[in-house]
């Protein structure tokens, strides 16, 4: 197993880290307990010593049951990593609450790398205001916190923002071959390296959607390597980035376990032919998208309730995908059917709003009529 070492913590990590979000589930929806500790013992035997978890995972799930494969394993021999849900802490109260609870579920005396999950600068500055960052601070202190970091989902302001205010003992980001441009993305990835901050990459294989390419554009990499899968060639890219410590995969099957051991036993290189065809299979799904929306939330909030970036996020995923399943469930979500484009009235009011000039109310109706005319094609397979 390909290792990676943190010069500024003086660790080496196992570059394949195993994330515990996407575990089987049973019919009823729960963690496949068997089968998740036997998918988790098959990765550690192969050499994966980085354990990612989460409060909310799999409904609380999660980390009770990472903790109960853990506690089999010698202390020294593992990293976890878990997450505070910075949504629900309301009070340094609630941080103490949840990070005494986490210990108890992970049957842990300290967590290696515990991050403020998911945060973007308004939810940092909240966590700043109400002394949870100074909190997490002592509990580094006292040894119960080994390294302290952050996982990103938002703007690169908001990022570089939080990067700069404190010295950071790593960051997780969202990165791999499609989103150089967004969220962290490239510039995220360059200003931790400069900064000499080690970076854990997340969504490598964009959540398994870069796993299923459209035929066109999977037989670009079948002509390269006809034996290897298009997430290999994912996870390979990310690799190549010598900042990034851990690669996080959310496995869900024995299958995906054993694939990416053996992409990571021993990791190689992208060749430079490799490297041009990726680059053209990023540059051209991006080409794909119906508009240039950054997500930056400056036309929001909607008077009329529309979610209007998350509208046009799911109108250019698809595009991208050329795949409706890819965006079905959020699509068809039906606590955010109120949000959808026909709540649009078409008021003008985000049009100056937005640094992209884009024609909102008329894209939002490209929006619902592509979508519709998606949802209608996939049922009528």
């Amino acid at each position: 197993m390909e290792t990676r070492y943190f010069e500024t913590l003086d660790i080496h990590a196992s570059l394949l880290g195993f994330g515990a979000m996407r575990f089987p589930t049973t019919p009823e929806g729960k963690i496949d307990r068997k089968r998740s500790l036997a998918m988790m013992k098959e990765a550690y035997e192969a050499g994966v010593n980085y354990f990612d978890t989460a409060y909310p995972y799999h409904g609380g799930e999660s980390e009770p049951l990472v903790g109960e494969f853990l506690s089999t394993l010698d202390r020294s021999n593992f990293y976890v990593a878990t997450k505070l849900p910075q949504w629900s802490v309301n009070s340094i109260d609630d941080a103490k609450r949840i990070f005494n609870e986490q210990l108890i579920r992970l049957q842990q005396s300290y967590i290696d790398f515990y991050l403020i999950h998911a945060i973007d600068k308004k939810a940092f500055d909240r966590m700043v205001d109400l002394g949870v960052v100074d909190y997490l601070e002592e509990e580094q202190k006292k040894g119960r916190i080994k390294h302290l970091g952050f996982s990103f989902h938002s703007i690169y302001e908001d990022f570089e923002y939080i990067t700069r205010f404190r010295h950071w003992d790593f960051i997780q980001i969202q990165y791999n071959y499609l989103d150089t441009e967004e969220q962290a993305g490239d510039k995220g990835y360059e200003l931790c390296t400069e900064l000499g901050i080690p970076v854990i990459v997340m969504e490598p294989i964009k959540g398994g959607s870069l796993a299923g390419l459209s035929p066109d554009l999977e037989a670009k990499l079948k002509a390269l390597d006809p034996d290897a899968s298009p997430a290999s060639f994912a996870l390979r890219w990310v690799a190549d980035h010598q900042n990034v410590k851990v690669i996080l995969s959310g496995m869900s099957t024995e299958e995906q376990v054993r694939e990416n051991l053996q992409t990571f036993s021993p990791y190689k290189p992208l060749s430079e032919k490799e490297r041009a065809v990726l680059e053209e299979i990023g540059s051209s799904m991006r080409s794909r998208i119906g508009n240039d929306c950054t997500g930056c939330k400056y036309c929001m909030p909607c008077p009329f309730g529309v979610d209007i970036p998350g509208n046009f996020a799911i109108w250019n995923k698809y595009r991208m995908f050329n795949n409706y399943e890819v965006v079905k469930d959020q699509w068809e979500s039906e606590s955010s059917a109120d949000k959808r484009p026909p709540a649009c009235t078409e008021c003008g009011q985000c049009i100056p709003l937005c640094p992209q000039h884009i024609d909102i109310p008329t894209d939002l109706k490209r929006v619902q009529e592509e979508m519709e005319a998606a949802r209608i094609a996939y049922y009528q397979k």
